[in-house]
C-alpha cells in the first residue's frame, strides 16, 4: 500500500536514514498550539519525511506524532531523539498538510487534532496494517445509463463543463426544488471527472442516506466507488482509506468525514443538502465539513458543487452577492408538479374535535385513502419515544432529567424514562415526585406514539419506524429501505432521517406531525431550520407519475417560516430572513465564535466565565462580545453551562485574536472550557 507500510521486516528496514535533515518538527493530536521539536538519530525505521507518522517521546509516555516540517539546527538546548518512524512513505500530502493548518487557524483547535481526523482510527495508533475477518458483502446494483438532460440540466452541465475543461475553480450553488434531477447532475459532472482520469468526493450529510447514494453511483460508476463513513468496522474503514489512497476507488461517497479521503487527482466535490447542521462537526476539531470542501477545492483548483432545495442563508448570500456562482432548477424531472401542501391549524382540531389523537382528522383520512389505492406515505415527527414530557396535573411539575435541563421523555416499549442528553434511565412514577399525587399525565408525542396511532388508525397497513432506536445497528437503515422500495413496507414513521434524499415513486402522501416544533428553540437560525425540514420533507411526495400531497400539522399557520415552507417559496423566506439577520448583525454578516464554560458546581462556573469575559473585554477591545449568559439548555450530563458569544467579520482574524487572548488563561479548578467557531447551535 502506498504510504503505509505493510509490516516491518529487519531486511528492509533502512539502517541509514537520510541525515540531510537532522531534526523535526512534530505535532500531536493533543489540544496544544505549538510544534514539537525533536532529533533524528539515524536509526530510525525509515527517513524523515513530512506526513509521516512518528513514535515520540512526550513528558513520561510514548505517542504518535506527525512530522509537519524538518530543520538542519536546533531550537532549544537537549532535543530528545525520536524514538522511530513509522512510515516509509508519508501518509499526510502537503496538501493535507496545508488544509490541516487552515481548520487549525479557522476552527480553534491543534494542528494535530486537525491532522487526526483525517485518517482512520487504525492510524491514529500508530498500526501499519489491519486485517478484517468480516467482510462486508455489498449486493450487486443494476447498471444504468446517464438520462437525457432536460433543458435546465444541460445549461448546468454546460457551466460545470466548461469550468472543468478550463481548468478553474469555482464554487456552484446549485438551488434545484426538489424532484429537479440534482442527483442526475452529480453523477454526470462526476462521469466527465472520470473521464479525465480525475477523483472526487460525494458528501451527504447523514449515514442514512448513503446506502440510497451509493447505489445511485455504483449504478453508474460500479466499483470506483467507496463508501466512507464512522459507523463502518474499523478494518472496512482502513480497508477503504486504503483503496481509495491506492486509486483504485476513485469516487468516494459519505457523510461528514469523508471530505479528508485520500483520493489522487482531485477533480471534483460535491456537498448534497448543503444546507445540513450534522456538516458541523460538534466535537474538536469542529470544522464544517462544507467549508473545509471548499478549501480543498481551492488548493486542487477544482469546481465544487453546493446542491440543496433549501440553501443555507450563508451559500444564498455568497451566490446573490457574485462569491459563488447560483445555478438553478427551477422543474421537476418529466415536468411533474410539486405536491399541494394542506396546512391543519392543530388549534382548531383541539377546539373541534371529539377524542383528539396525534394524528389529525385531514391526515387520517387522506393517509387511509392513499394506502386504500396501494400508495405509500412517510409521517415525519422529529421527536423519538412515545410521550415527549411527564405532567402533573396537580402541581405543574414536569419531571426533568437530575443530570440535564431537559425533560424526560416516555419510551413505552422500553417501560423507561429517558433522558436524550444523557441516556439517563428510570421507570415511569406512579406518583408525582413533587407533590405526591397520581396526577400524573404523559403529553406530547414521538415517533412511537405515532407509529401506534397509524397501526391502530389503519391495522392492515404495515409500518416501520425509523429514528435512533430502531436503527441503531449496523446495516439497518439499509435494510428498512429496501423493504420499502420493494413495496413490504406501507408507511414509515421516522425523525429526519427520512427528511432527504429518500426517492420512492409510490409515496404520495408525506405528513408533518409537528412542524413548528424547532420555532420554539432560543436559537437565532430556528426559522430557518423550520422552513428547511418541512420543503425537504415535503419534497418526498409526488415523485412518482402518482402525484403526491403534504400535510403539515401546526400551531402557527401563521408563522412566515411555515406559510412560505407551504408555497415553496425560497426566495420569499430569503428575503424576509436576510433582511433580519442584517438588522441583528447576525451570520451571514458576521462570523460567531461560542465559548462555553462548564463544570459540576454552579458558583464556580459562573465565577470562571465572568473572569474570561473581562479578559477578553481587555484584550480584544475591538471585538463585539455578548454575554455572559446561561446556555439554552444550561444543565447538561451533570455539567452547569454558561456562554460567550463573540462577533467578527473575520473568521481567521478572530481566530487569531482569541487565541492570542486565551493564551495563559486559567479557567479555575474543575472547569473545562470549548470554542465553537460558527456554531450551528447556541
Amino acid at each position: 500500500m502506498s504510504g503505509v507500510r505493510s509490516g516491518p521486516k529487519p531486511e528492509t528496514r533502512n539502517p541509514k536514514p537520510d541525515m540531510s535533515h537532522k531534526f523535526v518538527e512534530v505535532v500531536t493530536s493533543l489540544p496544544i498550539d505549538r510544534t514539537f521539536q525533536y532529533r533524528v538519530t539515524g536509526k530510525e525505521s525509515f527517513a524523515p519525511g513530512i506526513g509521516k507518522r512518528v513514535h515520540i517521546p512526550f513528558r513520561s509516555s510514548r505517542r504518535v506524532g506527525y512530522i509537519v516540517a524538518m530543520e538542519d539546527s536546533p531550537q532549544v538546548e537537549d532535543v530528545r531523539p525520536l524514538i522511530d518512524i513509522i512510515d516509509e512513505e508519508p501518509v499526510f500530502t502537503p496538501e493535507m498538510i496545508d488544509l490541516a493548518e487552515w481548520i487549525k487557524n479557522n476552527y480553534f483547535c491543534s494542528w494535530g487534532e486537525a491532522l487526526e481526523a483525517m485518517i482512520p482510527g487504525a492510524l491514529k495508533r500508530g498500526k501499519i496494517s489491519m486485517t478484517s475477518r468480516i467482510s462486508e458483502e455489498e449486493e450487486k446494483v443494476e447498471p444504468t445509463s446517464p438520462h437525457e438532460p432536460n433543458p435546465e440540466q444541460k445549461k448546468v452541465l454546460e457551466d460545470i463543463s466548461e469550468c472543468l475543461d478550463e481548468g478553474r475553480n469555482e464554487v456552484f450553488l446549485l438551488h434545484g426544488i426538489t424532484g429537479s434531477g440534482k442527483t442526475e447532475i452529480y453523477l454526470q459532472a462526476m462521469e466527465k471527472v472520470l473521464s479525465r482520469g480525475g477523483s472526487g468526493v460525494v458528501l451527504v450529510p447523514e449515514i442514512s442516506l448513503t446506502p440510497q447514494t451509493v447505489e445511485r453511483f455504483r449504478s453508474r460508476f460500479d466499483d470506483m466507488v467507496a463508501v466512507f463513513h464512522s459507523k463502518m468496522l474499523q478494518s472496512s474503514r482502513f480497508a477503504e482509506w486504503k483503496r481509495i489512497r491506492e486509486g483504485k476507488a476513485r469516487v468516494v461517497v459519505g457523510p461528514r468525514s469523508a471530505v479528508f479521503s485520500p483520493i489522487t487527482r482531485p477533480g471534483i466535490f460535491i456537498v448534497d443538502e448543503e444546507h445540513e447542521p450534522s456538516y458541523k462537526q460538534e466535537d474538536s476539531p469542529r470544522y464544517h465539513a462544507r467549508e473545509v470542501a471548499i478549501r480543498r477545492a481551492a488548493y486542487a483548483g477544482v469546481p465544487v458543487i453546493l446542491g440543496s432545495a433549501t440553501p443555507s442563508l450563508e451559500s444564498y448570500h455568497k451566490a446573490v452577492q457574485g462569491d459563488y456562482k447560483l445555478v438553478e432548477l427551477t422543474q421537476r424531472i418529466r415536468e411533474k408538479a410539486l405536491p399541494r401542501v394542506k396546512l391543519v391549524d392543530m388549534r382548531m382540531e383541539f377546539d373541534t374535535r371529539v377524542g383528539h389523537t396525534v394524528i389529525s382528522r385531514a391526515m387520517e383520512d387522506i393517509l387511509g385513502k392513499d394506502i386504500s389505492k396501494g400508495h405509500q406515505a412517510l409521517i415525519f415527527q422529529n421527536r423519538r419515544g412515545y410521550s415527549t414530557f411527564v405532567l402533573c396535573r396537580k402541581c405543574g411539575y414536569v419531571l426533568k432529567c437530575a443530570k440535564c435541563d431537559s425533560p424526560m421523555v416516555l419510551h413505552r416499549e422500553k417501560s423507561e424514562l429517558i433522558c436524550h442528553y444523557c441516556n439517563r434511565r428510570l421507570p415511569p412514577p406512579a406518583a408525582c415526585p413533587d407533590c405526591r399525587e397520581e396526577a400524573l399525565s404523559y403529553r406530547g408525542a414521538g415517533t412511537e406514539r405515532i407509529e401506534k396511532a397509524i397501526k391502530k388508525i389503519l391495522p392492515e397497513a404495515r409500518v416501520a419506524r425509523m429514528d435512533s432506536d430502531t436503527m441503531s445497528k449496523r446495516g439497518a437503515h439499509a435494510k428498512v429501505l429496501k423493504a420499502f422500495k420493494k413495496h413490504e413496507l406501507d408507511v414509515i414513521v421516522g425523525t429526519q432521517m427520512i427528511a432527504k434524499g429518500l426517492d420512492f415513486p409510490k409515496v404520495t402522501l408525506v405528513g408533518v406531525v409537528s412542524a413548528d416544533a424547532n420555532l420554539n428553540l432560543p436559537d437565532f437560525r430556528s426559522g430557518e431550520r423550520t422552513f428547511s425540514l418541512i420543503t425537504q420533507v415535503a419534497g418526498r411526495a409526488g415523485r412518482g407519475d402518482l402525484g403526491g400531497e403534504v400535510v403539515v400539522q401546526t400551531y402557527t399557520p401563521e408563522h412566515y417560516a411555515v406559510n412560505l415552507a407551504a408555497k415553496h417559496d425560497f426566495k420569499g423566506f430569503y428575503d424576509r430572513e436576510i433582511d433580519s439577520r442584517r438588522d441583528l448583525l447576525l451570520p451571514p454578516f458576521v462570523h460567531l465564535a461560542k465559548i462555553t464554560v462548564r463544570g459540576r458546581k454552579e458558583d464556580n462556573v459562573i465565577k470562571s466565565v465572568n473572569r474570561l469575559a473581562d479578559k477578553l473585554r481587555a484584550r480584544m477591545p475591538d471585538a463585539d462580545l455578548l454575554g455572559p449568559a446561561p446556555a439554552p439548555i444550561s444543565r447538561l450530563r451533570g455539567y452547569y453551562r454558561w456562554n460567550v458569544l463573540l462577533r467578527a467579520p473575520d473568521r481567521e482574524k478572530m481566530v487569531s485574536g482569541l487565541r492570542k487572548a486565551l493564551k495563559g488563561h486559567r479557567k479555575g479548578t474543575g472547569i473545562y472550557m470549548a470554542v465553537d467557531v460558527d456554531p450551528m447551535s447556541m
